[in-house]
């Protein structure tokens, strides 16, 4: 049984189990086995753009111990393999599906006692456990708010996104905007990243 992590996406040791896209390529599988790190991959979601169909953020959302809200279209052996982990999950309202802004409904970014999101379009299972937390919700345009943030600590992020830059500093969060690009991701030109890095202990982020 694994000691969860209470603040999502901020471990306070190193972790020793992570959630990946079920498409990672062998070295990167090397990588979390010499880290110590089981895995468990992502089920394709049908109807999503192939560029996404497998990613952990747009079919899941960690609230923080061993609860997870989950799209309710996400596969149900992925759902038995996180329940097996001592996970609970919590189906939200909308399906992840078809293209934005319909894929976007669990792809939120938490970190300490902030969420970047789109509010319109987050799910409101979701959404009301953040109000249920008093988190501080920083209301932005971009919907793949998760996509576009790597979270740094609990009051600081990285993002190549102009408008959650700009909105998160004037919120108080500290933010350093990077250049697009040079990221990449199935089919298109570049992807972002957020979706391509993590905490794995509370002194490293993998990338």
């Amino acid at each position: 049984m694994e000691n969860f992590i209470e603040n999502p996406n901020l471990p306070n040791n190193k972790v020793s189990l992570a959630l990946v896209d079920g498409r990672i390529d062998n070295e990167i599988e090397d990588n979390f086995k010499k880290l110590n790190i089981r895995i468990i991959k992502t089920k394709k979601i049908k109807g999503l753009d192939e560029s996404i169909s497998y990613h952990p953020d747009i079919m899941i959302h960690h609230i923080g111990g061993n609860k997870i809200v989950a799209a309710p279209n996400t596969d149900d052996e992925l759902i038995c393999s996180l329940e097996n982990e001592g996970f609970k999950i919590i189906l939200g309202k909308k399906c992840a599906t078809g293209s934005y802004p319909e894929d976007v409904p669990y792809n939120a970014a938490r970190f300490g006692d902030n969420v970047i999101c789109n509010k319109k379009y987050t799910d409101e299972v979701l959404m009301q456990h953040f109000y249920d937390k008093k988190l501080k919700i920083i209301d932005v345009k971009q919907g793949y708010s998760k996509c576009n943030v790597c979270i740094v600590s609990k009051n600081a992020i990285i993002t190549s996104d102009k408008g959650i830059h700009n909105i998160a500093m004037e919120s108080g969060v500290n933010s350093l905007l990077i250049k697009e690009g040079n990221i990449r991701l199935f089919n298109i030109n570049y992807g972002f990243i957020g979706g391509a890095s993590g905490a794995i202990s509370n002194k490293c982020i993998a990338f």
